[in-house]
């Protein structure tokens, strides 16, 4: 089994033929054909493919499953995503261990390869559901409540999938039987193809978190209502927006505001109200915070002067992550040894390695990206880089399960 083989069958499921972006959401027939995909290959690599109780999917090669080795990623997409984010460190697991099998290696402590769902928070609103849940990050009754854009609760999703949201909540016993996680992940960013070279070594990941902005005026006419007589929350929401790329620019942070709903969202009319979600990463805590305060007092004044009531809410956050240093020093040397060049490079992307380096030692490997664009359908990593992160991740898992 070939990654370029895995590659051909994960690529054109649930891809858009007009944008050529993804749209993998979690619990929906797109995400149920993802998983029968990798049930499916895992199967034929022999492997014993189990749901745990926060629908995180383990393919399990060895029987004893203590002091686990594990490696994996997500296949969920946010819209229109690009193939590689998340779904290439599942087909690379998938490679890597075949690779191994190929070679005739059996593993002294167990493996897995994971697919954890949610990842990106595209249907649910917050990031790495499905460890945030096996870790405890976040209260089961919360997460069942979350809705998608239609009001479809979590709980009502999992349902109709065939899946018990009433199991969801933290799995110490299975996170007991991990003894090291190590994601594979496309670069987000471009600091490798300066550098020359295809792979690198994660030290740590930005604090990062989303915020709901509410801006609640008053629905009127586009051609009667005087504009001094308007309360328009479109007006303070264009103008945080602003003041979020500002704050951001002069604290060497990043803030996007990358979604915006407004209602009732005619052409003819002053909306009522304007919700948008602040996504912002900085180099430490600090910063973020000082950030977001920022932003949000700025909110705070144009509402004011709009008329418009303003609430704002955090939805998620991820503290700065150092990765476990031992481990990260482990991995780097077994790519030293192979004659393999690994930069250690920070991320402001987020991962579920990041969750999960809060119960266990975990670590990641980056495979170039070209030209650094990540959630887009621009997002690409050619094959030999693909190849050169299987065999990496191979050695790394060998290393580790020995």
């Amino acid at each position: 089994m070939s990654f370029a083989e895995l590659w051909r069958e994960l690529e054109p499921l649930a891809r858009d033929p007009g944008t050529a972006g993804y749209r993998r959401y979690s619990w929906t027939p797109a995400d149920a054909e993802c998983r029968a995909w990798f049930t499916r290959q895992a199967g034929r690599l022999g492997l014993t493919v189990e749901q745990d109780r926060n629908g995180n999917l383990w393919a399990w090669w060895g029987a004893a499953r203590q002091d686990a080795v594990v490696t994996g990623s997500h296949l969920d997409s946010v819209p229109d995503g690009g193939g590689y984010d998340g779904a290439l460190g599942v087909a690379s697991g998938l490679a890597a261990v075949a690779e191994l099998k190929a070679r005739n290696f059996y593993p002294e402590r167990a493996m897995a390869i994971a697919v954890l769902t949610e990842e990106e928070g595209a249907r649910f609103r917050v990031p790495c559901l499905g460890s945030r849940l096996m870790t405890g990050a976040i209260e089961p009754g919360a997460a069942r409540g979350l809705s998608d854009d239609d009001g479809i609760t979590l709980a009502a999703a999992m349902t109709a999938a065939g899946a018990d949201p009433g199991l969801l909540g933290p799995d110490d016993d299975l996170l007991g039987r991990i003894g090291a996680f190590v994601e594979l992940h496309v670069e987000q960013g471009r600091a490798l193809a300066p550098m020359d070279a295809a792979i690198g070594v994660a030290e740590s990941i930005w604090p990062h978190g989303r915020w709901r902005f509410d801006f609640t005026g008053r629905a009127d006419h586009a051609g009667t209502a005087r504009l001094a007589d308007r309360n328009d929350p479109m007006l303070p929401y264009a103008s945080t927006v602003l003041a979020a790329r500002q704050a951001a620019a002069e604290r060497g942070a990043v803030a996007t505001f990358g979604k915006v709903i407004a209602e009732p969202g005619g052409a003819n009319g002053v909306n009522s109200a304007v919700r948008a979600w602040l996504d912002a990463r900085a180099p430490d805590d600090d910063v973020l915070q000082d950030t977001v305060t920022t932003i949000r007092s700025a909110a705070e004044i144009s509402a004011k002067e709009h008329g418009v009531i303003l609430t704002v809410r955090q939805e998620s956050y991820t503290p700065l992550v150092q990765f476990d240093e031992g481990l990260r020093d482990r991995v780097s040397g077994v790519l030293t040894a192979a004659g393999i060049a690994a930069p250690v490079l920070p991320t402001g992307a987020g991962h579920d390695a990041g969750i999960l380096a809060a119960r266990i030692p975990t670590a990641m490997l980056f495979v170039r990206n070209p030209t650094g664009v990540s959630h887009s359908p621009a997002e690409h990593a050619g094959e030999a880089d693909c190849e050169a992160g299987v065999h990496a991740l191979a050695l790394v898992l060998e290393d580790l399960a020995r």
